[in-house]
């Protein structure tokens, strides 16, 4: 069973004893409520790739044939010679909930968009510590994981990651504008080192302060 930390849905929805806003033991019991929901639909699924890394220049990388321009994403994969390129999903069911609740319940459809971001991460996690093991037993180590639309890298770059990674055989597709299909879904580089890192994600290895969601 999936470990969803509430602590996450809570800051997803913007609860935030900094300033003041805090749970009622209503909202509390609603988001239990949507977690159960939403346990008995996901179809969690993850894809991955092992890739030689070039450096064109200080901060333009090239792997499977895609060329990456992004300082932010040059400054992660520092002294980095190899990559995984990873899709993970939870699948269609989720979306399918938001929905129908955004017909009837707006207050469940917004947990259940919080719920289901955090649920993503959970699977997103449970992989990187898969590679981790993985790359530990050659003497690696993992880069924080870094995704497409971020640090000023193009969100079009999901193309690559779609005909890299045949996404389509975990059940992602993309739009027309690279949002990917189910939205809960995610992509991203993770770097492998001989350097020893200290191996955070999400909002400790983002360098935009100014984020709404951004970790306290």
């Amino acid at each position: 069973m999936m470990e969803v930390r509430k602590s996450e849905i809570y800051r997803y929805l913007g609860y935030s004893k900094r300033k003041k806003i805090e749970i009622t033991p209503e909202i509390d019991h609603l988001i239990d409520e949507c977690i159960a929901d939403l346990e008995k639909v996901i179809t969690p699924a993850t894809v991955y790739k092992r890739l030689p890394l070039a450096w064109l220049d200080e901060k333009t990388i090239e792997v499977g044939g895609m060329q990456v321009a992004s300082t932010s994403l040059a400054k992660n994969l520092q002294g980095c010679h190899e990559v995984f390129l990873f899709g993970a999903t939870i699948g269609i069911g989720v979306d399918r909930m938001i929905k129908r609740a955004e017909l009837s319940k707006m207050a469940k459809a917004a947990i259940y968009q919080a719920t289901g971001a955090e649920m993503v991460e959970c699977v997103c996690d449970e992989l990187n510590e898969q590679l981790r093991q993985d790359v530990a037993q050659e003497g690696l180590y993992l880069k924080p994981r870094f995704s497409p639309g971020y640090g000023g890298t193009p969100l079009s770059l999901q193309r690559d990651f779609e005909r890299i990674l045949h996404m389509s055989a975990i059940g992602i597709s993309l739009t027309e504008t690279c949002l990917m299909v189910p939205s809960k879904s995610v992509t991203a580089f993770i770097g492998i080192t001989d350097q020893k890192t200290k191996s955070v994600s999400g909002c400790a290895a983002c360098d935009q302060q100014d984020c709404p969601s951004r970790k306290e």
